[in-house]
């Protein structure tokens, strides 16, 4: 009999603290996935982000770039002379000065034209968004989609059992949104250096040895940023299910629906490129590189 009460003891203590710990992540990380997977051109009206992009050609990241603008015309300008004597092939000069010119304006009009790339995005998103909720009556988002799972994915009333089914698919879906911050935390600071790069990278479209700079500058931002679209696709599957019957089904297909959003990423990188931002996989590279 005392050995039982010890054993009720533990297994309380151990599901006091689950609780604990998963109402914790269910309350916190919702807002902050939002925040971090649906990107806008607000990520560029940051102060201090604004004064390391660059306020004017003459301070922060700009004023590097269009330093290297001009050592692209001197260098330009050596090679050409130096064709002369070693019968070196160069550009033509006007279609280089006029590319150059071309590429330098843009390159100088580049948080102009990062805003209006990152707002397209943004439209496209909300758009799914809006439909969603007009089909559904939802916000298509990780809060309401928190709500909605909790709601359904039964823990035994008001207490989590981490010994039951249903407690290791609360336990798997909480630990899954865990990594989806860490993910998605990862996919935003790698937008935010790829924008700090973006007038190098328009520059170098200037030159036909360094336009492979651009293309996968490009492909690799287009990338990061297509990933919310297909995470309000997902949602919008996942939103689309009945969960009323509260079933075995219904709670697998939330599991899955998770695995597929950790995913995301991994599906873009297959079809268009891109770079990983899957962090178990990034470990794994590391630890493989220190071998």
């Amino acid at each position: 009999m005392e050995q039982t009460n010890i054993t009720q003891i533990i297994i309380q203590t151990i599901n006091s603290i689950f609780e604990t710990l998963l109402s914790s992540i269910d309350n916190n990380l919702y807002g902050v996935l939002d925040d971090m997977t649906f990107i806008n051109s607000n990520i560029l009206h940051d102060n201090y982000f604004e004064k390391i992009f660059g306020t004017s050609t003459t301070n922060g990241i700009l004023l590097v770039a269009n330093s290297l603008f001009l050592g692209i015309i001197i260098y330009f300008a050596i090679r050409y002379f130096l064709s002369h004597i070693t019968y070196m092939q160069v550009d033509r000069p006007y279609s280089f000065i006029l590319k150059l010119i071309i590429y330098g304006i843009c390159m100088n009009f580049s948080y102009f034209i990062l805003e209006q790339f990152l707002n397209l995005f943004s439209y496209v998103t909300i758009a799914l968004q809006d439909l969603g909720f007009d089909l559904f009556g939802k916000n298509i988002c990780f809060s309401e989609l928190i709500s909605l799972m909790n709601s359904s994915v039964s823990v035994g009333g008001n207490t989590l059992n981490i010994f039951s089914l249903d407690g290791l698919l609360k336990t798997s879906f909480s630990i899954s949104l865990l990594g989806l911050v860490f993910s998605y935390s990862l996919r935003y600071v790698m937008i935010k250096i790829f924008i700090l790069l973006a007038p190098f990278s328009i520059l170098s479209s200037a030159s036909n040895q360094l336009s492979w700079f651009f293309k996968a500058w490009f492909r690799n931002l287009f990338s990061l940023l297509f990933i919310q679209i297909i995470v309000v696709l997902i949602l919008l599957i996942l939103f689309s299910i009945d969960y009323s019957s509260g079933n075995l089904f219904v709670k697998f297909v939330y599991i899955g629906g998770i695995y597929a959003l950790l995913r995301a990423n991994s599906i873009v990188k297959e079809f268009i490129g891109g770079i990983s931002t899957t962090v178990s996989q990034n470990v794994g590279q590391f630890l493989s590189f220190n071998k």
